[in-house]
């Protein structure tokens, strides 16, 4: 357990997220108020945010980033370069990382927990060249990902994910692959393939019941139907995160895993998609440190 008081912060928004722009001079106002000197820097791309973070990362202790998972993640290359603590304000659509750490919704209790200075130490997920919070996917959440597009979040919200997932369930078609994992080799036949870190991705979903973001391991589940309907009993045990319960969907647990494919495959990190398949996905523990509620930390 670390207990931090920081006092200076950058503070990074995404402009394009319409709950960014509408609650951005509030979190200013509040973090002004519970002491912080904050430098803050607004931007319509959050592929910026590393650039940001290297820039001012000698001048601040803790970056406080406010958005949803995809900004998260873009700004995660340079979190785990600097070492810097990380502060979440959850204004995003689904917010499965502040889930994940039991982060308010309520903007001022998330700047509390900033404020408070309790941190933990939690992994990263990593395929190829690229890291990730949650979740690294491929097959139907691809499709999934190309659907959602930023009209439909601002129109439908966490609901979003829902129309997007009946959109591309009913196009989806069985792929195969050869999934590489504690010493054996297995070639499956499956419509996804997903990696966890994390606990919750998808607006709610949750990996492995038992999954936490400092355990140290990954967690993989494939989804091997043949039809589209095969999907719907699946959906309560995708929610609880017992898929393992499940006679269509092979669950292995490690922390290295290596999949290929017979044509090059899109990934899925943490809702962007951002390399393809071969792919070979790893866990780096304790790589970053982050505020969380104080209860959480141990």
């Amino acid at each position: 357990m670390d207990s931090v008081a920081p006092q200076r912060a950058l503070l990074l928004v995404n402009s394009q997220s319409r709950r960014g722009r509408q609650l951005l001079g509030r979190a200013i106002a509040i973090l002004d108020e519970m002491g912080f000197e904050l430098i803050f820097r607004s931007t319509k791309r959050s592929s910026d945010f590393q650039d940001l973070i290297q820039q001012y990362a000698s001048r601040v202790d803790c970056v406080i980033i406010g958005g949803g998972d995809g900004t998260l993640n873009a700004a995660l290359p340079a979190l785990v370069e600097t070492r810097l603590p990380l502060g979440i304000l959850p204004l995003g659509t689904a917010n499965d990382l502040a889930r994940t750490l039991a982060i308010p919704a309520d903007l001022r209790q998330a700047c509390a927990v900033v404020a408070q200075g309790a941190t933990k130490a939690i992994d990263v997920g990593q395929v190829n060249d690229r890291y990730f919070f949650n979740v690294a996917s491929l097959g139907l959440s691809v499709s999934i990902t190309r659907q959602l597009s930023g009209e439909i979040k601002k129109r439908w919200g966490v609901f979003a994910y829902a129309i997007a997932t009946l959109q591309a369930l009913w196009k989806s078609r069985p792929f195969t692959a050869t999934i590489e994992a504690n010493g054996e080799a297995i070639d499956v036949k499956t419509v996804q393939i997903a990696v966890g870190n994390g606990r919750y991705y998808g607006g709610g979903l949750s990996v492995a019941w038992d999954a936490t973001i400092d355990d140290q391991r990954l967690d993989l589940y494939s989804l091997e139907i043949a039809h589209w309907w095969q999907m719907l009993p699946l959906v309560p045990a995708m929610h609880a995160g017992r898929l393992s319960q499940k006679a269509q969907v092979r669950t292995i647990e490690a922390r290295e895993i290596r999949v290929t494919t017979h044509h090059p495959k899109s990934i899925n990190t943490d809702g962007e998609l951002s390399t393809r398949t071969p792919a070979l996905f790893r866990v780096l523990p304790n790589s970053l440190v982050v505020f969380v509620p104080a209860p959480l930390v141990s």
